[in-house]
This record gives structure tokens, C-alpha cells and sequence, in this order.
């Protein structure tokens, strides 16, 4: 077997080629947009290509190339602050790239199995009556990225209806752990703690909104999730991936704080906060559960404990 990673270099893809290589005997291929800031080294059985899938000759010239069986398209642009400030860009690259790898697959004739990443964002705002969402909850789009994912989310089952193409969709609720880029909250929280027990900051955490609660879950357990997605999901479907237990912000920080080794003083930052939150949000993964088994494994304190372990040892060696 030959699967390709898009954005392997990214936090989940290289999270996902450690995985794959430890628990599979496939072949790999990962696609890095920057290599100097790849998260991942190649191996022996893991290739590194950088390309450019808003591209569709490079992107049809990579599939000819590699001929995977599997494709985990996980390269995207992530962030919902960065979607706001630069709708356009979010939008052209999720939804061009996605399309791109698609028509590939399709022009080829051959048999692939295509993992396509949504999000919970998706849904947007639950209305608290609606909780936990499931995969039959109204998609209610409320910021650039969500409906960069709805459109993804939608243009795989349009493929599978109208091709025939063997497409497998999830929507991952928030996942987080070590490596992930501080545009997020439990990395935010946890670069600056290292930083003020270095001396590099003063002892003064700036958060944004702490009344917020999400459904974290370990990307260890995500990779995990979209490997058996591949492998026992079903083509057409779509999947909740989810912890379905609500993690209140205010106490992430609380817990980060209780392990850092010197006293720190939080302040607000109103340019932290989004132009629309969302109070609560959890999912039922029931569905996915039902289909492959999968269950989380890691509990969120020890996520906790090894983002702020992995973001200590970024600043000792900077």
C-alpha cells in the first residue's frame, strides 16, 4: 500500500506520518508546502515532495508520479483568525487544492481511497437544545474557514456521487498536543508560560475569551481516528470525530498555570477575541465509534502536560 499526506509538514500530517510509519508497513508520501518549516524528516519509507496543489499540473504530475492508494488530504489552512482577516486566501486554497487532487484522482481511473478533513466548524453555533452535535446537526457556517470546509466537506460527496470515487469524510472537532502552531489556545497558553519560566517574557499571560468551552481532543487520537477512517469507514459517509466532553477554556488555563513553576498574572486581550464565538460546542462521535471502534485514549491532562513539556523545550533550545 502507498499513501500520500498532503501537509505533511503541518502539525497533523506529521503527527500522522509518525503514526503510520510505527502502526503500518505502507509506503509514504508527503507533500511540504515549506520545507525549512516541515515538521517531519524523511525516512526510509517516507518520501518528502514540495508541491503546490493549487497547482493542477504539478498536483496531476504528483499523482502520476506516487500513484498512492490512499490520500489523506490534510493541507489547508487552519486558522479562523487568519480566515477573517484574509477570506479570499482561505477560501482559494482549501477549496482549489482539494478540487485539484480530486480531478486527479478521477482523470486517473485508478482506485483510491480519499480522506477528506472537514471541520466542526462546519455546524457553527449550536443552539444549546442541538447539543451534542451529530453528523445530521444544520451546517450554519459563521466564519471564512467553515465555509472553506463546508465546501470541501460537500465537493468529496459530490465526487463520490457523481464518479464513483471511493470518499471517505470526517469532521474533526478541536485537536490539539505538541506541535501545534500557537494561533491556537492550549499552544498560546503554553508557549507563554515557557517563555516567562525562561525570563523571556514578563510574568504576564494576554488571553482573549476564557468563557468559551470546546471538545478537545489529543491529535495522537485524531491521527489515529482518520487512519481507521481509511480503513473501515464507509465511501460516501461522513464522521464525527470527537471527544463529546466540553473543555472549558478558563480551566485549560487553570490547569496549564498549575504546572508552570512561577507565579504569572493573566490579562484579557481584547484582540484575542474572534468577531463570533461560539459559547459551548461538543460532539457525538457515536456514529464513528459504531463504525470503527475507535475511542480516545489520551486523557486531556496529559495533553496538557506534553504541549507545555514540548513548548519548554522549544524555548531551551532557541
Amino acid at each position: 500500500m502507498h499513501a500520500l499526506i498532503t501537509g505533511a509538514g503541518g502539525f497533523v500530517g506529521g503527527h500522522l506520518c509518525t503514526y503510520l510509519q510505527s502502526e503500518t508497513d505502507w509506503d509514504l508520501t508527503g507533500t511540504v508546502f515549506d520545507p525549512a518549516a516541515s515538521q517531519v524528516t524523511e525516512s526510509s519509507r517516507l518520501q518528502l515532495r514540495r508541491a503546490d496543489l493549487r497547482d493542477p499540473f504539478a498536483t496531476s504530475s504528483l499523482l502520476e508520479e506516487t500513484r498512492p492508494d490512499i490520500i489523506f488530504h490534510l493541507a489547508a489552512q487552519s486558522s479562523v483568525p487568519t480566515s477573517f482577516s484574509d477570506p479570499w486566501e482561505t477560501l482559494e486554497n482549501n477549496l482549489r487544492s482539494q478540487l485539484n487532487l480530486l480531478e486527479a484522482v478521477r482523470q486517473s481511473s485508478r482506485e483510491v481511497t480519499f480522506l477528506v478533513i472537514g471541520s466542526n466548524e462546519e455546524y457553527g453555533a449550536p443552539k444549546p437544545e442541538e447539543l451534542p452535535q451529530t453528523e445530521r446537526s444544520p451546517l450554519r457556517p459563521n466564519n471564512p474557514y467553515a465555509v472553506s470546509k463546508v465546501g470541501q466537506d460537500y465537493m468529496g460527496l459530490q465526487y463520490h456521487l457523481t464518479y464513483g470515487l471511493s470518499v471517505v469524510r470526517v469532521r474533526p472537532f478541536n485537536h490539539t498536543g505538541p506541535g501545534q502552531s500557537t494561533r491556537f489556545v492550549v499552544p498560546a497558553f503554553a508557549s507563554q508560560i515557557a517563555r516567562i519560566e525562561a525570563g523571556l517574557q514578563e510574568p504576564v499571560m494576554n488571553v482573549g475569551n476564557l468563557s468559551t468551552a470546546r471538545d478537545f481532543t489529543d491529535v495522537r487520537d485524531i491521527v489515529r481516528a482518520y487512519h481507521l477512517a481509511v480503513s473501515k469507514g464507509e465511501p460516501g459517509e461522513v464522521y464525527n470525530v470527537a471527544s463529546e466532553h466540553p473543555q472549558a477554556i478558563e480551566t485549560l488555563l487553570d490547569t496549564l498555570l498549575e504546572y508552570a513553576n512561577v507565579e504569572i498574572r493573566v490579562e484579557k486581550d481584547p484582540e484575542r477575541y474572534r468577531p463570533a464565538d461560539v459559547p459551548v460546542v461538543y460532539g457525538s462521535a457515536e456514529k464513528f465509534r459504531s463504525q470503527t471502534g475507535w475511542e480516545p485514549e489520551i486523557p486531556f491532562e496529559e495533553t496538557l502536560r506534553d504541549t507545555l513539556a514540548y513548548w519548554r523545550e522549544q524555548v531551551s533550545s532557541d
